[in-house]
C-alpha cells in the first residue's frame, strides 16, 4: 500500500508540476505520389474526419498528463483498427495474398524499444511491440514466434482474414497499388519525454518474407528525449540502408544541425540523390514539429498544447 501511495503521489506531483508545459502529437499516415485535390469530396471528407477526432483523443491525452509512450501507443491503435491505412485493417497483401504487419515503438526516457515483423495473427501489432519492450529481454521478434509470445501474453489475436477488406482484395486481384500508407506517431509529453512508433502492412505484393524499416529500430522509429522523437514512411529498404530515423538524431547529436536542417538533408538531399521516395514526421524536444517529404503528398496531422489541430495532405 505504501509503494502505491507514494506512486500516485509522485504522478500528482509530476503532473502538477507540468502544467501549463508544452506538448505535441504528430500522426502520419503515409507518404505517396498521389495529389489529394484529386481526391473525390467524400474521400477528403473521410480523411479530415478521421484525423480531426485523432487529434481531439490525441489532445486530450496530452492535455490530461499521459506519458508519451502510452499516447503513441494509443494513437497508432486507432489507426490499426481504420482500413484507410496500411496497418492493422486494411493493410496491403503480400504475394499469397495475406497480410504480414510490421511495427516499432520506442521509449525516449531510456531508449527501450520494441518491434515484431511478419505477424499474422496480431490485431493490433503496435500493441505487441509495446509488449516486447515491456515484457520480453529483446528489441524484435519475428514471425510466428512473435505470434506465440503475443498469445502468450493475452493479447487479442484474430485470423489473418481479419485484416482484409473488399477494397484490398480488388486491388491485390489487378496487381495495384493505393494511396493506403503506413502510419506513426510522435510525441512530446508534457514532463518532456518524447516517443516515437510506426506501423504497416508494408509492400503490395511483398515475397520472401520482406521486412522494410517500419519495425527496424533506427531505420523507420527512433526516440531519444535529448534530442527528437522521428517516425518514417515510404520505401523501406532506402530507409534502412541510411538508417534515417536515426541518423536524423545523429545529425542534431554529432553536427548540432536543427532538427529542421536534419530532416531536410536527409530527405531531399539523401535520398533524393538516391530516387528513394519517403518522408517523415519528427518533434524536438522542445516541442519544433518538422514534417517532410518528397513526394508529391504524405497524410499528416498534429496537434500542440493551444490545441490547434493542423491537418495535411
Amino acid at each position: 500500500m505504501r509503494v502505491f501511495l507514494a506512486s500516485v503521489l509522485l504522478f500528482l506531483t509530476l503532473f502538477i508540476q507540468a502544467q501549463d508545459k508544452k506538448y505535441a502529437v504528430v500522426v502520419h499516415g503515409g507518404a505517396g505520389n498521389f495529389n489529394s485535390a484529386d481526391f473525390p469530396e467524400e474521400v477528403r471528407n473521410d480523411y479530415n474526419t478521421f484525423f480531426n477526432n485523432l487529434m481531439l483523443y490525441a489532445d486530450s491525452l496530452a492535455s490530461s498528463g499521459a506519458f508519451a509512450i502510452d499516447i503513441v501507443e494509443a494513437v497508432i491503435v486507432k489507426m490499426e483498427d481504420n482500413p484507410m491505412f496500411n496497418s492493422g485493417k486494411g493493410a496491403v497483401l503480400n504475394a499469397e495474398g495475406k497480410a504480414e504487419l510490421d511495427a516499432s515503438i520506442m521509449d525516449g526516457r531510456d531508449l527501450n524499444a520494441g518491434a515484431v515483423a511478419g505477424v499474422t495473427e496480431i490485431k493490433n501489432p503496435i500493441k505487441a511491440a509495446r509488449m516486447v519492450m515491456d515484457s520480453s529481454a529483446h528489441v524484435m521478434l519475428s514471425g510466428e514466434g512473435a505470434n506465440t509470445f503475443a498469445r502468450q501474453q493475452g493479447m487479442e489475436m484474430v485470423d489473418n482474414k481479419y485484416f482484409l477488406t473488399q477494397k484490398m482484395i480488388d486491388r491485390y486481384k489487378e496487381y495495384m497499388h493505393d494511396k493506403h500508407g503506413t502510419v506513426g506517431c510522435v510525441v512530446l509529453d508534457i514532463y518532456g519525454n518524447l516517443a516515437a512508433g510506426t506501423s504497416t502492412g508494408g509492400m503490395m505484393m511483398k515475397k520472401w518474407g520482406r521486412i522494410g524499416d517500419s519495425p527496424v529500430i533506427g531505420a523507420g522509429t527512433y526516440a531519444d528525449n535529448r534530442y527528437a522523437a522521428v517516425s518514417c514512411t515510404g520505401h523501406g529498404e532506402y530507409f534502412i540502408r541510411n538508417a534515417v530515423a536515426y541518423d536524423v538524431i545523429a545529425r542534431m547529436k554529432y553536427a548540432g544541425q536543427s532538427l529542421e536542417e536534419a530532416v531536410n538533408e536527409i530527405i531531399m538531399e539523401v535520398l533524393v540523390q538516391q530516387d528513394a521516395n519517403g518522408g517523415l514526421i519528427s518533434v524536438d524536444k522542445n516541442g519544433n514539429i518538422v514534417c517532410k517529404m518528397n513526394t508529391t503528398g504524405m497524410f499528416r496531422a498534429w496537434v500542440t498544447e493551444n490545441h490547434e489541430i493542423v491537418i495535411e495532405f
